[in-house]
């Protein structure tokens, strides 16, 4: 079951900063120094989510990559995607 808009807020703004709700997913742009670090994120975030048994949705643009996080099955954003872009989040590294 999905989670409502209030709820969501509340752990974006607290937990998730940078990430916004749009469209019912969980959804944000990292950009990193160039395009070899983009892709280790790509790695460290398909080892997370992996491990998760939980898979976001990604686009690479060389050194930028967008990340939407949604329960396609749940129709919205659940508990299950919070922590994935927490994890997400973890492994988010600039460099």
């Amino acid at each position: 079951m999905s989670m409502s808009s209030d709820e969501i807020h509340a752990e974006l703004g607290s937990r998730l900063p940078g990430w916004r709700f749009e469209d019912e997913a969980l959804r944000k742009r990292f950009s990193f120094r160039g395009f070899s670090a983009a892709i280790r994120f790509i790695d460290r975030m398909a080892e997370v989510a992996t491990a998760s048994r939980h898979h976001p949705d990604f686009c690479s643009h060389y050194d930028v990559v967008d990340v939407t996080v949604t329960t396609h099955s749940a129709g919205g954003v659940t508990p299950a995607d919070l922590a994935l872009a927490r994890a997400i989040e973890s492994v988010a590294d600039p460099g």
